[in-house]
């Protein structure tokens, strides 16, 4: 297709687009009187309009039914997660029954690293992406030193190549095949958050496999923007957050993925608590742990299901378009946006540079040459919402779901519009 930096392009792309309705289906802020255009959905999703109504449908269950909400609510809270493992399964490509939602990223990370890194004396390392998300570095450090090891003698970081903005796959495998029997885990996130790389999860888990280690991936920025086949690609484990592309709300729970293959062992390491154990004897109050025969057994308290309600709204309406429609508008929007900035570039006389490469989801990361903070500020004052990462990178993630055309195009104005002020 052949764009153009013009708002009549824009708004006929928007006409010819079967999700541009979805749009309306959001709450969007505001800035002097007007919806702001809207960047990132990577770090926090915009509120579905439907999240009111089954928060609402919690409390009042809650104080109509009290705790009988348990069991006689509309959706009976002990069973409510389990309403949200089949329409997560399609969006990351696994069984229902390998998923689970539960607590937070960071706290399922570390859970399930209890189950997937038992180093020994000589299969103990771990491989990640240099300059991982920092709660990645800090939950490995620590995980390292639980063990009794050096994390500097323990955790390989894959670099970037000097001058370059992104990572090589062969170099993620030649550093596999390097540690070798020494690998006990690779653990990377699968969408990184700084340049919006999507990572080759396929052939690093096959590669981290074939050496005997198990391959695990943190998705908080893929889970709703990427296809995923976490199955069919024989992934360990996964877990996500759920408040980016999800747009379940600040802080909300997270999602795991457990193979198939390590689901019904009541010997795998794993911390346990009752909500784990099975439906049919829960209730029973019997002192010995009997797992259930799904990812649930990894659960250890009731979920909060004040949580769960906006979760459950917004993945309805996954369900309702599916990722791969999702997918596609995402793919055209977001080369759109970078043609826009490549065409503002020209006008501009090149004050940017996109360091996100080709493999990608929503995110575009824009470094500035010559243009510092300032501009980052004007940009909000003027009603685009994006995301700042020193030393000099603006985030830009148009969701696919309640981003248009014509805020590519409108942005490209209000930038280009910046960076001139700035040089005036």
């Amino acid at each position: 297709m052949q764009f153009q930096n013009s708002l009549a392009f824009a708004q006929k792309m928007d006409a010819e687009d079967k999700l541009h309705k979805y749009r309306n289906e959001f709450h969007f802020p505001q800035i002097k009187g007007k919806d702001v255009i809207y960047f990132t959905g990577n770090s926090l999703g915009l509120q579905p309009k439907t999240t009111q109504g089954y928060i609402d449908e919690v409390l009042n269950a809650w104080k109509k039914l009290a705790v009988e909400g348990h069991f006689h609510a509309n959706k009976p809270w002990w069973d409510y997660h389990e309403r949200l493992a089949a329409p997560l399964a399609k969006i990351v490509g696994a069984n229902a029954e390998e998923v689970s939602v539960m607590n937070t990223l960071s706290v399922n990370l570390h859970l399930l690293m209890v189950s997937f890194y038992g180093p020994t004396n000589t299969r103990y390392k771990i491989l990640c992406e240099e300059k991982a998300f920092p709660s990645d570095q800090y939950m490995l450090q620590s995980q390292v030193r639980f063990h009794g090891l050096d994390p500097r003698e323990t955790i390989v970081e894959v670099k970037k190549r000097e001058g370059e903005h992104h990572w090589r796959t062969e170099d993620v495998l030649a550093i596999i095949d390097e540690i070798g029997d020494e690998l006990a885990l690779v653990l990377i996130g699968g969408v990184n958050y700084y340049n919006g790389q999507v990572f080759d999860m396929k052939t690093i888990t096959i590669a981290g496999k074939s050496v005997g280690a198990h391959v695990g991936w943190d998705l908080a920025h893929a889970v709703g923007n990427v296809e995923l086949e976490l199955h069919n690609w024989d992934v360990d484990f996964a877990a996500w957050c759920s408040y980016k592309y999800m747009n379940s709300g600040p802080g909300n729970a997270s999602g795991v993925f457990i193979n198939k293959k390590y689901l019904g062992q009541d010997d795998i390491p794993r911390f346990e608590g009752w909500w784990g154990t099975k439906k049919e004897t829960r209730f029973l109050m019997n002192p010995n742990f009997e797992p259930m025969d799904n990812a649930d057994a990894w659960q250890i308290s009731n979920p909060p299901i004040l949580s769960l309600a906006p979760y459950l709204a917004s993945l309805n309406l996954f369900e309702e378009v599916g990722m791969q429609a999702l997918i596609n508008k995402r793919e055209k929007i977001v080369a759109y946006l970078e043609y826009i900035l490549k065409e503002i570039d020209k006008e501009v006389d090149g004050s940017f540079e996109i360091i996100t490469p080709k493999d990608r989801g929503c995110q575009l990361s824009v470094f500035l040459h010559g243009q510092g903070r300032s501009l980052f500020d004007y940009l909000m004052n003027n009603g685009v919402i994006s995301d700042w990462r020193e030393p000099n990178v603006i985030r830009l993630a148009p969701a696919p779901f309640y981003c248009s055309y014509e805020d590519m195009y409108r942005f490209g104005q209000i930038l280009k519009d910046g960076i001139l002020t700035k040089r005036a």
